[in-house]
């Protein structure tokens, strides 16, 4: 197999003001993203392509990159026994996207979604079966390199994995009477998107022989920043368009899926208001008309809500600032507090 290319400047996200610091991080996601590429070469070369067609259509690799950082928290080989295993971070660093791919694979077919980051999705490349399976092949690579890494962290991944798959199967069961839809929402989003974050951060720093308490800082930090993530995810299924969001905009209207800016929107919706009146028909509708799905783009992005909604994410992305105070001050921290503000410029 040939080298994999070098990264550009750009696909880190953000700027580090540490050039030491970036360029660690640079060659580590160097090192992943081989490791992803060798990690999925099947003998069978059609498993080859399933498995890697939404993994090479590109992506930040937001998750590794939590990874390489959250190892930056190590102890210096200077001053303790405890030397960072390198390998074992860059291990670490695949398993959590592998484990992401997957879930990608698996949502789009529940979604029905034909766009992945630009690329046709596994399913509209093939059909539900072969993405169904290669996502399952995935997570399959994923448990085999986390057995590497000890017991620890496969009660971790897998602990992680049936958070993953609770969210997901009480965001398809939906709201249960009685049951307040936002804090519904936002618990799903909790599983399916935060839990992965904070085991990605978790991971970096318990593989770099970090301290408990700073691998728990991390992980409540990885946590909170996951969930500002995904509701600037949602906002852009909104906002932008698919070269922005990488997904074809409108995925989640059109499948009903609740998101930050609808459920605000119909807590304070006033029917007695035509344009109000008349998106609460439109969100009531069959979404997959084309006309109808942009005529309701239209008016929430016009709805004070959608705003209210990007205000949420500015103050989770804050909340999660606030988590970074306990940690020991440097170059990584001030990394994490710039990713804060990558998470808040998603959405806006």
């Amino acid at each position: 197999m040939s080298p994999t290319p070098p990264l550009p400047a750009e696909s880190l996200g953000f700027a580090f003001a540490d050039e030491a610091l970036e360029a660690r991080v640079r060659a580590g996601l160097e090192a992943v993203e081989q490791a992803l590429r060798d990690s999925t070469e099947s003998e069978a070369p059609f498993v080859t392509a399933a498995a890697q067609h939404v993994m090479v259509a590109g992506g930040k690799r937001f998750r590794p990159l939590l990874v390489l950082i959250g190892a930056e928290f190590g102890p210096s080989p200077a001053s303790t026994d405890v030397v960072l295993n390198r390998d074992d971070v860059v291990k670490a660093a695949v398993v959590v996207e592998l484990t992401h791919v997957a879930t990608l694979h698996h949502d789009d077919v529940m979604d029905e979604a034909a766009l992945r980051r630009g690329s046709a999705t596994a399913n509209a490349r093939w059909d539900n079966s072969v993405a169904i399976l290669s996502g399952d092949w995935l997570f399959a690579r994923a448990s085999d390199l986390v057995a590497d890494l000890g017991p620890d962290a496969v009660r971790i991944q897998a602990r992680t994995f049936g958070r993953l798959v609770e969210g997901q199967i009480r965001e398809t069961l939906g709201v249960s009477e009685g049951q307040d839809p936002l804090k519904h929402y936002l618990s799903v989003i909790a599983d399916k998107t935060g839990s992965l974050i904070a085991t990605s951060a978790l991971f970096g720093a318990r593989f770099a022989g970090a301290s408990e308490d700073v691998q728990e800082s991390l992980r409540a930090f990885g946590e909170e920043i996951g969930i500002a993530f995904q509701l600037a995810d949602d906002i852009l299924d909104i906002a932008g368009d698919s070269g922005q969001s990488g997904k074809t905009p409108g995925t989640d209207l059109r499948e009903g899926v609740p998101t930050l800016p609808v459920l605000i929107f119909r807590a304070q919706a006033d029917p007695s208001n035509p344009d109000d009146a008349r998106l609460l028909e439109l969100l009531d509708s069959d979404l997959t008309d084309d006309a109808r799905l942009a005529e309701t783009l239209e008016l929430l992005r016009a709805n004070p809500a959608f705003t209210q909604a990007e205000d949420d994410v500015r103050r989770r992305a804050a909340d999660a600032r606030k988590l970074l105070t306990s940690l020991p001050e440097g170059p990584a921290r001030q990394a994490l507090d710039s990713l804060c503000d990558l998470v808040v410029t998603r959405s806006v």
